[in-house]
């Protein structure tokens, strides 16, 4: 194998994985309105947890959808 397609290769995984964690990172923020877990109340945590529940779903869907 060619030592520049190596790099892309390795390139490529890394640029994924820190996409892929930013893109956690943001859902689960947006889903919590931006405040810490231990400032919010009960029902807020509730309906965070929901909203990221939500977000997994409505992403497990476009990953299927993506497939067909």
């Amino acid at each position: 194998m060619d030592l520049n397609r190596l790099i892309q290769m390795l390139m490529r995984m890394f640029l994924r994985k820190a996409v892929n964690k930013g893109i956690r990172s943001a859902t689960d923020y947006a889903s919590r309105r931006g405040k810490a877990p231990e400032e919010m109340t009960p029902e807020e945590r509730a309906q965070a947890k929901k909203a990221k529940d939500l977000a997994d779903k409505a992403k497990k869907m476009a990953r299927l959808g993506r497939r067909l």
